[in-house]
């Protein structure tokens, strides 16, 4: 068995008792308490310290980042930090901040909880977008060297041909899904080509309303595990949700408070529905990629069933319709 092997199978099989261990090795006597957090990617925890704030600590997937990939995340976090930005970054220890202890990558965090953001107050939409302004300053005063860009290549082609090649399709419905992907991937190139040129800069890029944390007056930025070089937008789209009457105020809420510290191009906006597209065909390959580990069966049973298929190609159908739509209105004025 390779190392990496080795790697994989502890992380499988990953127990409390692997878990108190390595937080001895770095110092962290555990009380006991022992939450599992909602992550699928990675395994990740929350664990009571004795006469301490409670502690988070992930445990990353191996073979998904190299550990330059992982420390260059962590830099970025760090220097949002820096700048007042609301994000939960890493404990250093000894000026490192990713450990290593036996088969297992691990980086611990502060603990901080909150709900989720309400997408219909105004108020809340304008601090996120002053927020994701801010982080954009930082995000282009330099370029990610080990992380990869949100791209039509890695979300969009190379989300198709994993699904076709590795068989998750049902084959009855294989050459149905080929063909609406291809109509996807060139209204994705049509909407760019709108787009014209932008700027790609340092980004959360999974940024969602699952990845802020909301308590009292606080705000809580989390998980930047996902981080890449992508359009501004990426790190806005997901805060709109519902019809196009729905999203307008939306929009215009995060960018009224967007664009009192960076301003944003509004051909940009051509790209949300490209975007959402790209996700969707991303998150499906994601899933494929997991399937052979036990916790992701247990979480999305209904995957590999025809109903799910048939859902996600009529969510495509949809798509190639609202690419071809004209983008949300926003009046920069």
């Amino acid at each position: 068995m390779t190392q990496a092997d080795e790697s994989t199978l502890a992380y499988t099989n990953l127990q409390p008792d692997d878990i108190f261990e390595t937080l001895d090795d770095l110092g962290y006597v555990c009380n006991g308490r022992f939450l599992a957090l909602n992550s699928y990617e990675n395994r990740v925890y929350k664990l009571g310290i004795d006469d301490a704030d409670d502690i988070v600590v992930k445990f990353y997937r191996p073979g998904r980042w190299s550990d330059d990939a992982i420390r260059e995340e962590h830099e970025f976090t760090i220097e949002l930090e820096h700048q007042e930005i609301p994000v939960v970054s890493p404990i250093s220890i000894d000026d490192e901040t990713l450990f290593k202890t036996g088969p297992f990558r691990l980086a611990v965090y502060p603990c901080r909880g909150g709900r989720a953001p309400d997408l219909d107050n105004d108020k809340q939409l304008r601090q996120l977008g002053r927020f994701v302004g801010r982080m954009h300053l930082v995000g282009e005063t330099r370029e990610f060297e080990y992380r990869p860009r949100v791209d039509i290549e890695s979300y969009g082609l190379a989300s198709r041909d994993f699904l076709l090649d590795e068989a998750f399709i049902p084959d009855e419905m294989c050459d149905v899904y080929d063909s609406i992907a291809d109509l996807v991937i060139d209204g994705v190139e049509r909407c760019s080509e709108r787009a014209g040129s932008f700027r790609e800069i340092r980004l959360h890029a999974d940024f969602h309303p699952g990845n802020v944390l909301i308590a009292g007056e606080a705000f809580h930025i989390v998980d930047l595990d996902d981080a890449r070089s992508g359009p501004a937008v990426q790190d806005l789209w997901m805060f709109m949700s519902g019809d196009r009457d729905e999203q307008t105020p939306q929009l215009t809420a995060l960018l009224e408070g967007y664009q009192e510290f960076r301003p944003f191009d509004a051909r940009e906006l051509h790209l949300v529905e490209a975007l959402r597209s790209l996700r969707i065909m991303h998150y499906a390959a994601w899933i494929a990629r997991r399937w052979g580990d036990p916790a992701f069966k247990q979480a999305f049973p209904w995957f590999n069933a025809r109903r799910y298929w048939d859902e996600h190609i009529l969510a495509l159908r949809e798509q190639v319709a609202l690419m071809q739509e004209a983008p949300l209105e926003w009046r920069d004025y």
